[in-house]
């Protein structure tokens, strides 16, 4: 049997699923998820090693997860926009996630829109289907299957990873033969640096409320491995002194309260102790500064790295 490997860009609104199926795939936490709309800023790459019965290795999957499809209404979420029409470029395939508890809208025909203007294939995620009844997927498959020629329909439940075998296999048979892109004991390209100021920025959505969520960025200031333990120091940018006080809180209640959950979580993906000191500053309008959003990138970051051996 032929070596297939291919890159599959995840394609939906905000709140369909994406992350979620992500991380299922892939069986590791790569994407934050959290109930709030738009909370993944960035591209995030998941490699899957699928094996036959012997245990060979016969294909590679890389699964690109993108923010959600929005129609851009500052610099922040016109670049979001572009990470998604970068997903879309020279992809093998492209799944396209709804979710099934939602009726079809404007939003959900922009996405349509924007996908046919693409040449990949395209497949039909259709999401939640455990909390709805079952008798309604024929009607939702027969209006999408009217809208667009999807090469195939595939039910899930990216929460309790039903249908995800049948994707796989639907996938892989639709991917090219290639080669190996990544080593086998990859799941991701994205670095340790980035995986972190993510936990703590998704911490920052579950505990804060309203708007506050929204108008913070997280950038990992140091990142210094020892033999037993490592420091970390994060700053999390916000946009007024009101939300500085909120995300700090009364004396301190809050902060602490965003940093030891993200350091348990930190310690499980880095496998060590961690030291984890987060502070919290001020920077106005920071969403619609395209010199700091250019900062925020992690590929940029690492440029900057590189430029500093020493921090590495």
């Amino acid at each position: 049997m032929a070596f297939r490997s291919g890159f599959v860009s995840i394609i939906g609104r905000p709140n369909a699923g994406k992350s979620t199926l992500l991380n299922a795939l892939v069986g590791e936490k790569l994407a934050i998820v959290t109930h709030k709309p738009q909370t993944t800023r960035n591209r995030i790459q998941g490699i899957v090693n699928l094996r036959n019965k012997k245990g060979k290795t016969v294909g590679q999957v890389i699964f690109i997860d993108t923010p959600g499809v929005h129609k851009p209404d500052s610099p922040l979420s016109r670049r979001m926009m572009q990470e998604v029409y970068d997903a879309l470029e020279s992809r093998d395939l492209v799944l396209l996630i709804v979710d099934v508890t939602q009726k079809f809208g404007a939003g959900d025909q922009f996405v349509l829109d924007l996908l046919k203007k693409i040449d990949s294939p395209i497949f039909l995620l259709l999401n939640k289907i455990d909390v709805i009844d079952k008798r309604k997927l024929l009607a939702i498959i027969s209006e999408y299957s009217q809208r667009y020629d999807f090469k195939e329909i595939i039910p899930i439940s990216a929460t309790k990873k039903d249908g995800l075998e049948r994707l796989l296999e639907a996938v892989v048979n639709r991917l090219p033969t290639g080669v190996k892109y990544f080593p086998e004991d990859q799941i991701t390209d994205q670095p340790e640096r980035f995986l972190v100021s993510e936990i703590i920025r998704e911490k920052v959505l579950i505990a804060a409320a309203q708007e506050v969520p929204y108008a913070t960025a997280v950038v990992v200031e140091q990142f210094e491995e020892g033999e037993r333990l490592i420091r970390i120091a994060a700053t999390i940018y916000c946009e007024r002194d009101g939300q500085k006080a909120i995300l700090i809180g009364q004396r301190g209640s809050m902060l602490k309260k965003i940093g030891t959950s993200a350091r348990v979580e930190i310690e499980k993906l880095l496998g060590t102790k961690v030291f984890l000191e987060l502070f919290v500053k001020v920077r106005e309008n920071w969403r619609e500064s395209r010199a700091f959003l250019d900062n925020l990138d992690w590929r940029k970051q690492l440029e900057d790295l590189a430029s500093r051996p020493g921090d590495l």
